[in-house]
């Protein structure tokens, strides 16, 4: 965590000194919109942050193995792939549960078959797809990816076999 961190210091320092050296308050404003940014996203990133640590604790290891490790197959893929699917929010919500997940005991590829789910099928999402594209657009797109998040498991649990 330690290089992306200081990657990102690095390039808010430098746009903060763009930005201030443009004149006009705009280093100003920057820092305000960061400020609410953060008011409205720091409350979902905290409950993220609980919901992975309390898995850990609150999940036996071998329930979690059982349902979405290494040995649960098509069933953890298909799981990991619907919850990835129904899980809200950004990757700020999904990644700590998926981290917090392995840390449980899931599988690689029942975490990637999540992520892709989360990222591809998004069913939070699809009100406000439909609503700004059309139906006919949305069904296409998820008809598309349909067997992507499934598929992406696969080869995951295949390479995380092959990495050891």
């Amino acid at each position: 965590m330690l290089i992306p961190t200081l990657i990102m210091a690095a390039l808010a320092l430098l746009f903060f000194v763009i930005a201030y050296r443009r004149g006009g308050g705009e280093h100003v404003a920057g820092m305000r919109l960061a400020w609410t940014t953060l008011i409205e996203t720091l409350p979902l990133l905290v409950f993220s942050f609980v919901v992975a640590g309390l898995v850990q604790v609150l999940l036996p290891r071998d329930l979690v193995s059982r349902w979405v490790g290494t040995e649960s197959g098509a069933r953890g893929l298909l799981i990991g792939t619907v919850a990835g699917a129904l899980t809200p929010g950004g990757p700020y919500v999904s990644l700590p549960v998926v981290a917090g997940l392995l840390r449980a005991g899931a599988s690689v590829g029942t975490m990637v078959a999540f992520l892709t789910g989360w990222s591809l099928w998004a069913f939070s999402r699809l009100p406000l797809e439909v609503g700004i594209v059309g139906w006919r657009f949305t069904l296409i797109r998820l008809a598309s990816g349909l067997f992507f998040p499934p598929i992406a498991g696969l080869i995951a649990q295949a390479l995380s076999r092959l990495v050891r």
